[in-house]
């Protein structure tokens, strides 16, 4: 009888001291995983996060045909073009009708870094003009070796267009980042008059893209871009640049005749 009870109180012991073991592993590893994961979320983390989710072929198909009154269906197409030394993401930006992709009717550079310390933001988006837009026509689609190296883009960033300053969402809602240009936005003469234009952008899951440009006149009447909403773009169904058409094969936009100007189609 004595060794029995004995035995039972070292067993008790034993699994008392075995189960302290297992909670201390278990808080010391929770702690290590929230540690690598504050250490995940830096400041160059989020810049990379937006620069890859703007990365890619991308379509506004599906709103084109939910309202095919105030959106066409435009691809964006955006792709790495160079690195500067502060860490800086250089891409090249395109838009056109998804019928004639070679026929980019707006091009830009875009910036992406972290946002200064001082501003209560996460990410800088800057869109630059291109110093010879032609060279860089469909420089996605081509090969390395056929497109403007990085030191010749670097060298090709020329006037500067417009900054919006990121945010990460709240929680509840649908966009992952979001930030527009400041109040007032930036001079813009491109087209009817405008003085000057703003800008939205939404990084959404699933590396979706909303953007919503917009061209205003000295009295504030918006003169160019759409007015319903911003146009979403939805990576497309494929990965291939070159089999772009077999997935969209849908009436073409209404009035082609349109005048394009700034971001999208200018709109009366």
């Amino acid at each position: 009888m004595g060794n029995n009870g004995s035995d039972s109180n070292n067993t008790n012991v034993w699994n008392r001291a075995r189960g302290l073991a297992v909670k201390t592993l278990l808080l010391i590893g929770g702690a290590l995983l929230v540690k690598r994961l504050s250490k995940s979320t830096t400041r160059w983390d989020h810049a990379r996060f937006v620069a890859n989710s703007l990365t890619g072929e991308k379509y506004s198909k599906e709103q084109a045909a939910r309202d095919p009154d105030n959106y066409f269906n435009i691809r964006a197409l955006t792709c790495p073009a160079a690195e500067l030394v502060d860490g800086s993401k250089v891409l090249y930006f395109e838009q056109a009708f998804w019928r004639s992709p070679q026929k980019p009717f707006r091009q830009r550079f875009l910036m992406v870094k972290p946002c200064p310390k001082e501003l209560k933001c996460d990410v800088e988006l800057s869109t630059y003009a291109i110093r010879d837009m032609e060279e860089y026509k469909n420089f996605c689609d081509r090969s390395k070796d056929q497109r403007p190296q990085p030191e010749e883009v670097i060298g090709d960033l020329a006037e500067h267009l417009t900054t919006i300053h990121l945010k990460r969402c709240p929680r509840g809602k649908r966009c992952l980042y979001e930030g527009s240009t400041p109040p007032g936005g930036f001079p813009n003469s491109w087209q009817n008059g405008a003085t000057y234009c703003t800008s939205e952008v939404a990084v959404m899951k699933n590396n979706e893209i909303h953007t919503w440009d917009r061209g205003f006149d000295d009295d504030g009447k918006q003169v160019w871009g759409p007015k319903e909403g911003p146009y979403e773009f939805k990576p497309a169904p494929t990965s291939s640049f070159s089999d772009m058409f077999s997935p969209l094969n849908f009436p073409p936009p209404p009035s082609m005749d349109r005048r394009i100007e700034g971001s999208f189609v200018l709109q009366d």
